[in-house]
């Protein structure tokens, strides 16, 4: 049953922790050089799509990885830089609220699985990577449409379901995984062939996208080769990405930390894949597994970690298995909890920290 109490569980946990954030990270600077110190990576270049488009700023030098970020938050960004001048403020604003609607929705669904809906946002709050949730990057707003998704599918509400999980198809091409776990869904749960029709939806999204980008420049893949001219993300086999990154996670430079965060993010990820085989839970394995057979069939492994937060079923099966020994979420969150502060001051720092 779903409880009122979970969604102010949430949001309690969710501005809470925002607000723990805020306090620990703005000692020593202005609220206006706070929100540039965000402005890290990846949420320079939503600005810059928001601010002058696919083509890059004037003047300067074409960005060819660009068209690898997909519209949904630069849009978004320009609609609320209308009443919100500084970009990043903007960005985390809108990361802010994404995040609320996205917190609520993981209780639910906890709650929905017999689990404790609160102990599902601890577990992704405290992870070490939950500062993409806070930065001005897509993973917020791309949870706050895929989980109530997933919950909308899991009640059977079908056209809600897909309208949703087509707004996270705008967002990461992540939606393009949670299509595919849809139709699974679908299948499963043994819902009616004629109301089929509707899981084409969250396909439209990435077909209306991928002719966008052929009409300015030829190239119906230019999100795909954007990854490849941008982050060198062709593919390789799976033991080649695993040898190149290990190479590198052994050198003594700061790069090899996040290398060896990759190689911890891959092995989290392959123990989860098995958990999800084990426990028969096929559409979640299909959303998962596809991420992680993208990222670990790259040239080398490149956010593995930072896409462990959008692995909504990992924080479901972690509440299950905490809501049953409550001490596991303390002594997950005792010891997660200061490295997600660490790698908050990381990337704060101009790190990276994914």
């Amino acid at each position: 049953m779903i409880t009122r109490s979970a969604a102010r569980d949430a949001l309690l946990l969710w501005f809470g922790s925002r607000a723990g954030l805020l306090v620990s990270t703005l000692l020593g600077v202005t609220l206006s050089e706070y929100a540039g110190k965000w402005r890290q990576w990846d949420a320079g270049l939503f600005v810059t799509i928001a601010q002058y488009g696919y083509d890059g700023e004037p003047g300067k030098p074409p960005d060819e990885g660009l068209p690898a970020f997909f519209p949904g938050l630069p849009v978004l960004l320009r609609l609320v830089h209308v009443v919100v001048p500084d970009w990043a403020a903007a960005g985390l604003l809108i990361s802010l609220v994404s995040g609320a609607v996205a917190m609520v929705a993981l209780a639910r669904l906890a709650e929905l699985e017999g689990a404790s809906g609160w102990m599902a946002v601890l577990a992704l709050l405290a992870f070490p990577m939950a500062v993409f949730l806070t930065a001005g990057y897509s993973e917020s707003l791309f949870l706050a449409f895929a989980i109530p998704a997933w919950l909308s599918a899991r009640l059977g509400r079908w056209p809600l379901a897909v309208a949703l999980a087509a707004g996270a198809s705008c967002v990461r091409i992540t939606g393009l995984f949670l299509a595919v776990a849809l139709v699974v869904e679908f299948f499963v749960s043994k819902e009616s062939p004629r109301r089929a029709g509707w899981l084409v939806v969250p396909f439209l999204p990435l077909a209306a996208y991928s002719y966008y980008h052929y009409g300015r420049s030829g190239d119906w893949l230019a999100w795909k080769h954007a990854q490849e001219a941008g982050w060198g993300r062709d593919f390789v086999w799976p033991w080649e990405a695993w040898r190149t990154t290990w190479h590198s996670a052994m050198g003594a430079d700061d790069f090899a930390v996040a290398f060896r965060m990759e190689i911890a993010g891959a092995v989290v990820a392959v123990a989860v894949l098995l958990w999800l085989v084990v426990l028969r839970r096929w559409s979640e394995l299909v959303y998962t597994g596809a991420q992680a057979a993208a990222l670990m069939t790259s040239a080398y492994y490149l956010s593995i970690p930072r896409s462990l937060v959008l692995w909504f079923p990992l924080w479901v099966l972690v509440a299950k298995v905490a809501t049953r020994r409550a001490w596991l979420i303390v002594l997950y969150a005792t010891i997660c909890g200061p490295l997600m502060m660490i790698n908050t001051a990381r990337f704060l720092s101009g790190a990276w920290a994914g």
